[in-house]
């Protein structure tokens, strides 16, 4: 047998309570006689890959038993670890802490980049090919003053579990 390795996962997923016996209905299966159909989990219906596997789905599901379920995955509208935010931030969702007392703030991952120089007395006028500046990916803040600023987390905002998305 091949050495196994240590594995962490992130998924974007939507989810709904269904147990195991519904979830077989939802698929047109008969449930195995040595299957509890009251067994409690969730439909799992994956966002960020998969090929969909059933006419009623955009992406592809299975069924998780609940306490699997529960150890795997974090419900962002209860809020969640920074870690998590940052993949949300990569898949293009503007996020914010729960605590955050501005009004309407948010951070944002503004991705790499170029941008034109376009005043003629530049310091970096002739520098890059084209006039082409090259900008590195970084974190942007909507800020409560309504402009965007860009944004670094402190160590408080980095372990903190109470991420949420922004609508």
């Amino acid at each position: 047998m091949k050495k196994s390795n240590l594995h962490i996962g992130t998924k974007t997923i939507l989810a709904i309570a269904m147990s195991l016996g519904d979830y077989n209905k939802h698929q047109g299966w008969t449930i195995p006689a040595d299957q509890n159909p009251e067994d409690e989990g969730y439909l799992v219906e994956y966002q960020d890959g998969g090929k969909a596997n059933h006419p009623n789905h955009k992406g592809y599901i299975s069924w998780s038993p609940k306490a699997v379920f529960d150890n795997a995955y974090q419900d962002v509208t209860k809020g969640v670890s920074f870690g998590a935010a940052i993949q949300l931030a990569r898949l293009g969702y503007k996020i914010a802490r729960s605590g955050w007392n501005g009004s309407g703030m948010f951070a944002y991952i503004v991705p790499k980049n170029k941008y034109p120089v376009t005043s003629p007395g530049s310091p970096i006028k002739g520098v890059y090919e084209n006039d082409m500046v090259p900008y590195r990916e970084y974190w942007a803040l909507k800020t409560a003053q309504n402009d965007i600023a860009t944004w670094a987390p402190s160590g408080s905002d980095s372990l903190a579990n109470d991420w949420i998305i922004v609508e």
